[in-house]
């Protein structure tokens, strides 16, 4: 029986490793769950790496031929499906957030990727590497805008995030680049592309204190949580874990102004910006 083909990186590379991952191991006849046991890890990883949600390592590839009997397929392919333009610590939150049919996040400090302009998430990138020149700075901005155009979609995936206050109080990149960050998220709420709500102030102490969340699910692959720090990041797939960040994020919906409440503060505080630099 010929063994399966090397992988065309000009393909889609982490697709069809999962493809091919999901043939093999039902020619060994295993379940995700048996295959997982046998690599220690979950059924559910398992199942992301044939959704194509989640990275595969050298060390699970190397595995994988030994427990699937695949001659090196795995190990030799697993470069070209690693390849990517995003930071290795937000490489497979990134790839994970383009194939998610549905997005939930909170973002307590800055406007989240998915929702920046080129100038905010410019303003940004500078802010995070002051000395990096600048055409450094822009190819990082051109990346982070190539995310923003899984909203060109008109319906996928589902966006809905929870912003702070504190997100649109914090001048960043200036009270011009403010106010076109906040007419962009204005004018994707307005045309029902996402959902957006602001936790204000005056909620006070509410359940997501200690810092970002964001959740993501899929159609063929169980549901993962993001934890990003200052210049790290994982995902976490535990159904226990998962589960209880979901109930989180509920209550931080619950806890932040309706829809057309946060509208008309993103709105105001846009024309606050505007004003500002035009007495």
């Amino acid at each position: 029986m010929a063994g399966p083909k090397d992988l065309d990186p000009s393909s889609s590379p982490r697709a069809l490793l999962g493809a091919e991952l999901r043939h093999a191991r039902e020619r060994a006849a295993l379940s995700q769950e048996e295959l997982g046991q046998r690599l220690f890890v979950s059924g559910s990883f398992v199942g992301q790496l044939e959704a194509g949600t989640r990275r595969m390592q050298p060390e699970f590839a190397r595995m994988l031929d030994e427990v699937l009997g695949t001659d090196g397929f795995f190990a030799r392919n697993c470069g070209a499906a690693a390849k990517s333009k995003y930071e290795e610590h937000f490489t497979e939150a990134a790839e994970a957030e383009a194939q998610a049919r549905a997005i939930r996040q909170y973002a307590p400090l800055l406007i989240p990727g998915l929702l920046q302009t080129h100038a905010y998430a410019q303003a940004v990138n500078r802010a995070y590497d002051p000395t990096t020149p600048e055409e450094t700075i822009e190819e990082w901005t051109e990346g982070r805008m190539a995310r923003t155009r899984l909203l060109d979609h008109p319906t996928k995936p589902l966006l809905w995030t929870v912003l702070d206050e504190a997100a649109l109080h914090r001048e960043t990149g200036g009270r011009t680049v403010m106010a076109e960050a906040l007419h962009h998220i204005a004018g994707l709420a307005r045309r029902n592309r996402v959902i957006v709500q602001v936790l204000s102030f005056s909620t006070g102490a509410h359940t997501a204190m200690q810092g970002a969340l964001k959740l993501m699910e899929f159609e063929d692959a169980p549901p993962v949580v993001f934890f990003e720090g200052v210049r790290n990041g994982r995902l976490e797939d535990d159904p226990a874990t998962v589960a209880q960040l979901r109930f989180t994020f509920d209550l931080l919906v619950a806890s932040a102004l309706s829809r057309e409440k946060s509208l008309a503060l993103i709105e105001a505080v846009a024309q606050d910006y505007i004003h500002a630099d035009h007495p």
